[in-house]
């Protein structure tokens, strides 16, 4: 693993996440968002920044879907997908694709909207989709170009609970998956060997970050990952000692002593509820029994979208949740004036 702090690009990792889909009061103020216009700075005050217990049912979660639509050209969709929803589960379980068909005929398109790419579980943001065969294959082949060329097709904003040394970089480090008692995660390689990217246990993970913003430990990170792993912001945060908030995941690898951050064994540290400081816990107004339910801080804001010439090439933008607004609020960060507007 190799990390430089000059303009560049980050990596991720991979885990089986077990937080579970609650967020109600979220979707709500986000369908209020969509019947009322983008709400004033003064709104998100009462916005709370955990999620209740209580998870959405599927009317619920259809209805806001719908409501979520931030794109439709026709071919083309996208939504702003709300934490804990996972695009795929196993038989029976409430996932994205499970709610595809519903959503697909409440949008009036004849054929079933397939995903073409996706925030994870977790995170909150872009999901783009389609029902034309010959949309999905274009732009899938556009974004493997993307990864083959280096181009950063993909932006996501995080909010850490701590503050990069260098204010940008990028992070380099083979990855691969390993079981872990009873978890599956995803576990950074230091010194991986060549036959273990040849029989793809390893794949080799990059991804570009900078800091947007810093105030009093912690910061609001623009991320842009350049290759494709399930985890690999997350794990990649923390190999710069910077975990997202909300990150019950990989957090738990970063240790603290005498106030001094450091990494402990990837191999041998399991999940847990992450651990906030009191300083940070009073800014948000929390206590630690409550951070179970805080969502993890991590938003796919943008993605490219190809134009008739390279040269021509848009950009699709999610805007941010009500609770990772209400986060920065309390937090004292703030996105930079020429990107608050999109």
């Amino acid at each position: 693993m190799f990390l430089r702090s000059s303009p560049g690009r980050l990596l991720c990792g991979r885990k089986r996440s077990q937080a579970h889909f609650s967020a109600r009061s979220w979707y709500q103020m986000l369908l209020k968002q969509r019947g009322l216009g983008k709400p004033a700075a003064d709104d998100f005050s009462r916005v709370s920044i955990l999620g209740p217990a209580k998870s959405l049912d599927r009317e619920e979660l259809i209805k806001l879907l719908e409501a979520s639509v931030v794109h439709a050209d026709g071919t083309l969709v996208a939504i702003n997908k709300p934490p804990g929803l996972p695009v795929t589960g196993k038989p029976g379980e409430l996932t994205l694709l499970s709610l595809l068909p519903d959503l697909s005929w409440k949008l009036d398109h004849t054929e079933d909207l397939q995903v073409i790419k996706a925030a994870g579980k977790e995170s909150s943001g872009l999901v783009l989709l389609s029902g034309c065969q010959s949309t999905v294959q274009h732009l899938r082949d556009f974004y493997i170009k993307c990864q083959r060329t280096g181009r950063p097709a993909a932006t996501y904003y995080a909010v850490t609970t701590r503050i990069p040394a260098a204010s940008e970089g990028e992070v380099c480090t083979g990855l691969k998956l390993k079981q872990v008692e009873d978890f599956v995660l995803v576990v950074p390689m230091a010194s991986p060997s060549r036959q273990s990217f040849q029989r793809k246990e390893v794949k080799r993970t990059l991804t570009c970050f900078r800091v947007l913003d810093s105030h009093d430990g912690c910061a609001l990170l623009q991320l842009q990952p350049l290759t494709a792993f399930t985890g690999q912001l997350l794990v990649h945060l923390t190999l710069i000692l910077s975990p997202a908030l909300g990150d019950h995941l990989y957090s738990s690898r970063v240790g603290t002593v005498l106030g001094e951050p450091f990494l402990l064994p990837a191999e041998t540290t399991l999940p847990r509820v992450q651990v906030l400081g009191e300083s940070l816990l009073r800014k948000l107004h929390l206590q630690q029994q409550q951070v179970h339910r805080l969502p993890l801080h991590l938003h796919l804001h943008q993605l490219l979208l190809p134009g008739a010439r390279s040269s021509s090439d848009k950009v699709l933008t999610a805007p941010l949740p009500a609770f990772f607004s209400r986060t920065l609020s309390l937090l004292g960060l703030a996105l930079p004036q020429d990107q608050s507007k999109q």
